[in-house]
């Protein structure tokens, strides 16, 4: 275990181009990222190439045990993990915010290496036997986001690594420390060159969509820079897993209890203030417990303490860049323009450092308006007046997204009925953004497409082949 000097000492440049890391809740630096170049892909690339057959060599229980002891290697730097995950995302320590992101990290990689992916007998007639085996791809990029950069990065480099693959990861230019510390960590524990991060900007993205030796790409994040890496994985017929945006919708059915639900459904909608792809973020409530809804969960919000990630008190932190705080409070301003009722929130502290935006509730918000149809990707939830089901239903599919969705009801049958009629990859029911490594997990319509986690997952890093005969 390395302390947290020693953890920032071991991934700092050695020479070449850095750009300084700035804490989202203070403006302090914290360190100093590489910005590495399309040369350094090319080099990382060609290491992986040369070290991926031998990984692959080595069979499934042999790399399931190397996945296991890098598992051990993140729990034992688990606090030095946290900490800096807290100062360059801003997510504080407690709540289900940097503690719980470096344990899903561990959760994540023993699940791969425990998940069982036998050949399967498609046909065995006695005349006939074939069987359904999954090759390795070669190379694998990873390109990962800033709101959780390294459960991310182990949802992708995990199952790629299982599979007998290599992996060059991309982190975000805004979180890039944070990956380059879990891979320092899990190298570990790894041979040398099957795990690499090249760390650099747009144009490091662009060169490894298209990049000959890789084989399959793996991103998560915003729609449009997914149909960019389409355009450039088009010429070498790239396989794709891309999990994309959403703006996932709730129903509360009229039967549900409000004081109950309150508090899952804050944190289905805050978590990690509100920075989540697959986070609640439009809420459709009936008409007949709209105002007690409204009240059950501003009782709530008003209670969660927002500040610095260091702080063993907070649950909240700020918005991870200034970019992502103008965004939430341009649609909460849009809001409040169009008559909309503010609940809480949407009064910033303008003298206080840091992109802190308060926890806002907004009711009385039509479904056309800016802060519903648009992604806010913050601490600002949308609160939804519905008359029938049909009609919530209605506006909950009307958007070209569809990564998550939820149902709240005291019956579940009925809020499986409701659920079967949604457009999303994944419906929740009392519940919304319970990610499972066991369970597939992948998005709808313009939100993406490829499944992650489990058995699919570990399929969809691999060359599907059928051996008849």
């Amino acid at each position: 275990m390395e302390t947290y000097d020693a953890l920032l000492a071991a991934i700092a440049p050695a020479s070449g181009e850095t750009r300084t890391i700035l804490d989202p809740a203070t403006g302090t630096a914290i360190g100093e990222a590489p910005v590495h170049t399309a040369q350094d892909l090319e080099r990382a690339v060609a290491a992986a190439s040369a070290a991926q057959p031998a990984w692959a060599a080595l069979g499934h229980d042999a790399r399931s045990a190397a996945l296991l002891r890098a598992a051990d290697a993140v729990e034992r730097s688990a606090e030095e993990l946290a900490r800096l995950l807290s100062r360059e995302q801003g997510k504080p320590l407690n709540g289900p915010n940097a503690r719980f992101e470096v344990g899903a990290c561990a959760a994540w990689l023993r699940v791969a290496a425990a998940t069982a992916l036998d050949p399967e007998t498609v046909v065995d007639d006695g005349e006939t036997r074939a069987e359904l085996h999954y090759r390795p791809i070669g190379v694998v990029g990873a390109i990962g986001p800033w709101n959780w950069p390294m459960m991310i990065t182990v949802w992708q480099l995990a199952p790629a690594l299982r599979m007998g693959n290599s992996v060059v990861v991309k982190p975000s230019e805004y979180t890039p420390l944070s990956v380059l510390a879990l891979v320092h960590v899990l190298n570990q524990e790894l041979p040398e060159d099957i795990l690499s991060v090249v760390s650099g900007g747009r144009d490091v993205g662009e060169a490894l969509a298209g990049h000959p030796g890789i084989g399959k790409v793996m991103f998560t994040g915003s729609t449009a820079t997914g149909k960019a890496i389409i355009k450039s994985s088009a010429d070498t017929v790239k396989r794709l897993t891309l999990e994309l945006g959403g703006n996932d919708a709730g129903i509360v059915l009229p039967d549900a209890d409000p004081a109950a639900i309150a508090e899952d459904l804050f944190w289905g909608a805050f978590i990690n203030t509100g920075q989540t792809c697959a986070a609640l973020k439009r809420l459709y409530v009936h008409e007949d417990i709209y105002d007690a809804v409204c009240a059950a969960l501003t009782k709530v919000a008003a209670t969660m303490p927002m500040g610095n990630g260091l702080d063993e008190n907070n649950v909240l932190g700020p918005l991870q860049n200034r970019q992502q705080y103008d965004v939430v409070s341009r649609l909460v301003e849009a809001a409040r323009d169009s008559g909309a009722r503010i609940l809480l929130g949407g009064n910033p502290d303008a003298g206080q450092p840091g992109h802190f935006y308060p926890a806002t509730l907004v009711a009385d918000i039509d479904n056309t308006n800016p802060l519903v149809a648009e992604e806010q990707f913050g601490p600002a939830l949308p609160i939804i007046r519905y008359s029938s089901v049909d009609e919530a239903v209605t506006m909950a599919n009307a958007l070209d997204v569809g990564l998550g969705a939820s149902v709240w009801s005291a019956d579940a049958a009925e809020a499986r009925k409701v659920a079967s009629r949604l457009e999303a990859g994944t419906v929740w029911i009392n519940k919304h953004g319970a990610v499972d490594p066991r369970i597939p997990f992948g998005g709808a319509k313009q939100s993406g497409y490829g499944l992650e986690f489990g058995v699919e997952g570990l399929k969809a890093l691999g060359i599907p082949q059928v051996i008849n005969g």
